[in-house]
C-alpha cells in the first residue's frame, strides 16, 4: 500500500492510496473506465480508446483475477488504475530495446489511466512510480510500455519520468484506427 500525505498544520491529511484491485472493486473500476472513455469522446482522444471496446469491465476483472491491477483511490473514488504484468504485445520483439533483458526480467505497463475529475493532481506520476516500485519488488530489471503515437500528453509524462524511446511497432490495432504505437522502456536497476 502506498500513500502520500500533505501536511495541514500538525495534522497529516491522507490524499490518496494505491492498492491491488479486489473483486469488490470491479464495478468501480468499470465506472472509471467508462468515465475516461466518455471524457475522451468529448475531448481529444489521445489514446484512441473506445467505450465498449477498451478498456472494459472484463479487462478490470482479468487484472483483478491475475493480481496485476492496481487502483489509486482518492476522495473515496477509483481515481486511476494501472496494470503491471509481464505480457509483451506481439510487436515488442521488433523494437530496438536498449535494455537487454530476458522475458522474466521485464515488467510491462498496461491500461494506465486517471479519472478526468482527478487530472492535474499528479496521480499519473504517482501510478507510474508505484508501477516501477512493484516491478522492482518482483525483481524485474526493466519496465516497458506502448502508447498510441498520437498520445502526446502520455508520451511527455513518460519522457519526463525517464522512459526512453525504443521505436515504433504495429501491435495489430489498425482496424481501430491505431496503426502505430511508440515503445518506451526504463531501467529499474540504475543502469543506462
Amino acid at each position: 500500500m502506498q500513500t502520500d500525505y500533505e501536511t495541514e498544520g500538525e495534522k497529516p491529511m491522507k490524499e490518496f492510496e494505491i492498492r491491488k484491485g479486489t473483486p469488490e472493486d470491479i464495478e468501480q473500476i468499470a465506472e472509471l473506465y467508462d468515465a475516461v472513455n466518455d471524457y475522451l469522446e468529448s475531448h481529444i482522444n489521445y489514446p484512441g480508446w473506445r467505450k465498449g471496446i477498451y478498456p472494459v469491465k472484463e479487462d478490470a476483472k482479468d487484472g483483478v483475477d491475475k493480481g496485476t491491477l492496481y487502483v489509486l483511490w482518492a476522495d473515496g473514488k477509483a481515481a486511476g488504475s494501472v496494470v503491471v504484468n509481464q505480457f509483451q504485445e506481439k510487436g515488442y520483439e521488433t523494437a530496438a530495446w536498449k535494455q537487454e533483458a530476458k522475458p522474466e526480467e521485464v515488467a510491462v505497463i498496461h491500461t494506465f489511466l486517471v479519472h478526468p475529475d482527478f487530472l492535474g493532481r499528479g496521480f499519473g506520476k504517482n501510478l507510474l512510480e508505484f508501477a516501477e516500485e512493484k516491478a522492482r519488488e518482483q525483481k524485474r530489471a526493466v519496465i516497458r510500455l506502448d502508447v498510441n503515437e498520437k498520445n502526446t500528453p502520455a508520451i511527455k509524462l513518460y519522457r519526463k519520468l525517464g522512459y526512453c524511446f525504443a521505436g515504433k511497432a504495429d501491435l495489430g490495432y489498425g482496424e481501430y484506427g491505431i496503426p502505430w504505437f511508440e515503445l518506451y522502456e526504463k531501467s529499474l536497476t540504475g543502469k543506462a
